[in-house]
């Protein structure tokens, strides 16, 4: 991406925008600046908003962009370091074990005594805990990457407090303190996107750590371009109308509104069944794809016909 000493700001984040765009992802103009400077100040992003409006997308368009691994940390209540961290390698362990009780005969032979005895053995008890028996798990993986990687901590408001606490860590300083083994310092800081549903309050602590990015329901015009995006054969009138309808729909009183991915995925079903424009048996016989719960389908039933006249009204 363009430096900002050198180009404008508006340069900068229409270059971003372009850039993604090449990967399949269309950014706003809040997004796109939000990758930039969440890179130039080496900050993780703390990304908020709907499920389906394309947090974890963002992730992914980003590692392709950047030519980095993506290395995913989904998050759930319970969820601890051994999980998220490292693990040791038990039987790896257990087989250089018996190893040792073999030849320990042959070690312990030129011990004058018994302290000197304990002390050949103790010469052992690093090479059981060191970097060869340790099981990386995402977090440690992304610090251990001689390039850097994109690091993906998907949905971390279903984790807990104390898991928010362990992170502060690896979020503030790239790094994180294994007992046995010392700091383990990131040669090249990894990208890191948080993503949270709003299902719990993120910590004050995480949240001065993060650069804050919401990423709301799409305008009309960008939902469009995401459909033209992913789906450049859909007709522009249909693309318009089934926009239109889902436009409306989140001005209802519904349990769940639709997202990005619920209109991505309706589309998809439509040109399967060759629609044309929407049509009401067409559309009732599959709102089960927009709508996730039968009272919003039985709410919406009703206003079927009054929805697509104004979608095809407004095209």
């Amino acid at each position: 991406m363009p430096k900002l000493s050198k180009v404008s700001s508006e340069e900068v984040i229409n270059s971003a925008k372009k850039e993604l765009k090449g990967h399949g992802y269309i950014a706003s103009a809040e997004i796109a600046t939000a990758l930039y400077l969440a890179q130039a100040l080496i900050k993780p992003i703390l990304i908020e908003g709907p499920p389906g409006v394309g947090k974890t997308e963002l992730a992914i368009a980003t590692s392709k962009l950047l030519g980095k691994p993506l290395i995913r940390l989904q998050c759930y209540e319970g969820l601890d370091e051994s999980k998220a961290l490292y693990e040791w390698k038990y039987g790896k362990q257990l087989l250089y074990t018996q190893v040792l009780k073999e030849k320990l005969s042959d070690i312990l032979e030129d011990a004058g005594d018994l302290s000197q005895a304990v002390e050949k053995l103790h010469a052992f008890d690093d090479v059981f805990f060191s970097e060869d028996f340790v099981e990386p798990r995402p977090l440690l993986k992304a610090l251990w990457e001689k390039n850097g990687a994109v690091l993906l901590i998907d949905e971390v408001d279903k984790s807990d407090q104390e898991f928010e606490a362990f992170l502060l860590e690896i979020l503030q300083d790239y790094q994180i303190s294994i007992p046995e083994i010392g700091t383990v310092r990131a040669e090249v800081p990894p990208v890191v996107f948080l993503t949270s549903n709003n299902t719990r309050e993120i910590g004050d602590a995480l949240k001065r750590r993060c650069l804050h990015l919401y990423i709301p329901f799409p305008e009309h015009k960008l939902e469009q371009e995401i459909i033209k995006t992913q789906m450049p054969d859909v007709p522009q009138s249909l693309s318009k109308q089934i926009v239109n309808f889902v436009q409306s729909l989140r001005g209802m009183d519904l349990k769940k509104l639709p997202s990005i991915s619920e209109t991505l995925d309706w589309t998809r079903a439509l040109v399967l069944l060759n629609a044309t424009e929407l049509e009401p048996h067409l559309v009732r016989s599959t709102l089960n794809l927009l709508l996730k719960f039968q009272d919003d389908i039985e709410h919406t039933n009703p206003e079927v016909p009054t929805l697509i006249r104004n979608a095809i009204k407004d095209t």
